[in-house]
């Protein structure tokens, strides 16, 4: 099993570019589905997930090509109805297969999913839009067994603003007989990013962004061809790796619109933020100073980004609360962080942070995807050496991270197991 060697307390600087977004890329790669030919999508990250879930679409009779950032997926042929749950059980976003799939072919059988350990995470709010626009839902030996001749347009409203339930009966509804109503719908700009596929390829939906998507179905879509936007969660980790070490570091190809909150907070911690076009420039304080975060639905500030800046907060002046309001299990860094000197109580979905003059190196294990980002961001300021295990989790979300890292001076390495 591959680990991550860093000799932390040196300085970023440089100029890094951020990847295609993940959680972008893999709904725009399930909404080719609902197309017949051959689609192209650019900037597309290399990542295990992306793997994951294109292997996922081969079996269900598509081809699938991934070559320089550019994916090609040939939806001539749906060859299989049900997502197995040897593919679904290692990534919770492969349940975005169940509305383009039941849109096109009346039929899906999906196992229900899995991914990271971060809490309950139900897709309740998926199969009851679903049945709202008249499917027969059951379910069976851990699998979703959907069914429907045509979708019918519907007014579906979430009890909580929900991303891939959004994103699933936004695709479902692109192909449904009449006008579909999603009420409380996800904001986020992975959410709009998708809705500016879909339209790209003649669907016809209003009010992405918004709480309000409104889709009208139509009788069918073109293939793609798309370029995704930049991952905000990477841009949003970078930013702290420079705010912590004290660097001076260039980001480029960023969605700076989509990272607002993330800079503001940061700016408060006294790191100095300039943007121009879709460049950052951060430069990281003599010291930072403690900030208080609540974790809420975009535009708030992202629960992906919570175990970052709480390794940021390690080592400022005074004291901060972290509010998770997002997922119950998400602290699960906390322990590590401890292992390197951080001084954290947690109380609830409250962490407290005091900070404390400086982290040692120490042996720490990831346990989930952000999580290891937040160690890597520890890593780079502590004293010493930190060797972070089980890293499988990190090449889900960023696509050669101690590679981008070395082009800022880091001295970081992977350790192949």
């Amino acid at each position: 099993m591959d680990k991550i060697e860093i000799e932390g307390g040196i300085s970023l600087t440089g100029e890094v570019s951020i990847s295609g977004a993940k959680n972008a890329a893999l709904p725009v790669m399930a909404a080719s589905i609902l197309s017949s030919g051959e689609n192209l999508i650019y900037n597309v990250p290399r990542l295990r997930d992306i793997s994951t879930f294109g292997k996922l679409l081969a079996y269900l009779g598509m081809g699938y090509h991934q070559e320089n950032g550019e994916v090609i997926l040939d939806s001539t042929n749906i060859s299989s109805i049900e997502a197995p749950y040897d593919f679904v059980k290692t990534m919770r976003a492969s349940v975005l297969v169940l509305g383009p799939l039941l849109a096109r072919t009346g039929e899906a059988k999906v196992s229900l999913p899995g991914g990271c350990a971060i809490g309950a995470r139900p897709i309740n709010l998926h199969i009851m839009g679903l049945e709202k626009m008249g499917a027969e839902i059951t379910l069976t030996e851990g699998y979703i067994h959907a069914k429907a001749k045509r979708l019918k347009g519907a007014v579906v409203y979430f009890d909580m603003p929900t991303v891939t339930g959004t994103e699933n009966l936004m695709m479902a509804g692109t192909l449904a007989d009449g006008e579909t109503v999603l009420e409380n719908a996800a904001c986020e700009p992975e959410v709009v990013d998708l809705a500016n596929a879909l339209i790209s390829m003649g669907a016809n939906i209003r009010g992405a962004g918004t709480s309000i998507v409104r889709i009208n179905g139509v009788s069918s879509l073109r293939p793609l061809d798309y370029r995704i936007i930049p991952d905000r969660i990477e841009t949003g980790t970078f930013l702290a790796g420079a705010a912590i070490t004290g660097g001076d570091v260039r980001i480029n190809n960023c969605s700076t619109e989509h990272v607002e909150a993330i800079i503001n907070k940061l700016r408060e911690t006294g790191t100095v933020i300039t943007f121009k076009g879709d460049t950052l420039h951060v430069k990281g304080p003599d010291k930072l100073v403690a900030e208080d975060i609540k974790t809420m639905p975009y535009p708030g500030f992202p629960t992906d980004m919570q175990a970052q800046f709480m390794a940021l907060m390690t080592l400022a002046e005074g004291t901060s609360l972290i509010t998770e309001n997002i997922f119950e299990n998400r602290f699960m860094h906390v322990a590590e962080l401890r292992r390197m000197g951080a001084d954290i109580r947690v109380e609830g979905s409250i962490a407290k942070v005091k900070g404390v003059k400086s982290l040692k190196g120490a042996p720490v294990m990831a346990t989930d995807l952000r999580a290891s980002a937040s160690l890597v961001v520890a890593g780079l300021a502590a004293q010493g050496t930190t060797i972070i295990d089980r890293v499988y989790h990190i090449d889900r979300g960023y696509q050669g991270i101690e590679e981008k890292l070395k082009l800022l001076g880091a001295k970081i390495r992977r350790v192949k197991g």
